[in-house]
């Protein structure tokens, strides 16, 4: 019998692995962020029971009182749950980031040869993922109480899409808060102080006209309020392609201007 010699000799002429894309880096950290559902199924419940809670709330202690029927304030108000909703839930990926950088684990990521945003592509694939999900539910519990989406299918994939794009650039904030503070819970309390004005403050549940003037004079210019009109109009197929380019001003301003921030302050860390 002869033996394989496999000394550092025989090592050093062997091929090195091709360097992984930014691409397969940042699915990798996405993966990871996938696994966190399986072994932290709490952060499910969190995810879907607060929008619930509000979808069924609001349309049956509300509904009658502001559109006259709980049918009719269904139609208005489902769009608007699920753009509060991905905007809620970009919460979590700086409270995950903080928790993350308390544990050490991104002094670890520094270390490794891969694209420095790759820890934060797959920040952002699980919010992808959380999205989809919360809005899916949201979507099929509104099917049952009688929610109709008039532009059909098309119009529901469009409206996933502008949500995807919406919790993309909203992510960033959070993201931010994340690398600024290391305890999780401040993070979801200073995120929620910040994003509950722009949230309640919109014409996500009550139309802007029924407010005081100087309310309504913010309202109607308040980004979220840009989001919420422009899902309903996908959704009902009356959408505008300024309505859409309204809602998405926000989400790649915060883009271009917090991406890099993120990384200049991840590498100064």
């Amino acid at each position: 019998m002869s033996s394989v010699e496999t000394g550092p000799a025989m090592l050093s002429h062997a091929p090195r692995p091709p360097r992984p894309s930014a691409v397969a880096n940042a699915l990798t950290f996405g993966w990871r962020a996938v696994l966190k559902f399986k072994h932290v199924p709490e952060q499910l419940f969190d995810l879907i029971m607060t929008p619930l809670m509000f979808t069924l709330l609001f349309t049956f202690v509300f509904g009658g009182a502001l559109a006259g029927s709980t049918s009719d304030y269904l139609q208005f108000f489902l769009p608007g749950i699920l753009v509060q909703t991905v905007v809620f839930n970009s919460v979590y990926s700086g409270m995950g980031l903080s928790t993350d950088l308390s544990k050490g684990l991104f002094e670890r990521f520094r270390s490794l040869p891969i694209w420095s945003l790759s820890p934060f592509a797959g920040l952002m694939a699980g919010d992808v993922l959380r999205h989809t999900i919360a809005g899916l539910i949201i979507l099929s519990v509104g099917l049952v109480l009688g929610y109709r989406p008039e532009a059909g299918i098309l119009g529901v994939l469009f409206s996933f899409m502008l949500l995807i794009a919406i919790g993309f650039g909203v992510g960033w904030i959070f993201i931010v808060l994340g690398l600024l503070i290391r305890t999780p819970m401040t993070v979801m309390t200073i995120g929620f102080t910040f994003i509950f004005p722009l949230v309640f403050a919109s014409n996500i549940m009550v139309r802007p006209e029924t407010m005081p003037g100087w309310l309504e004079a913010f309202v109607v210019r308040n980004p979220v309020t840009h989001m919420a009109t422009a899902l309903r109009g996908l959704m009902s197929g009356t959408a505008t392609a300024g309505d859409v380019m309204l809602a998405l001003t926000a989400p790649v301003l915060l883009t271009l201007v917090l991406s890099p921030l993120v990384l200049w302050l991840y590498r100064r860390n």
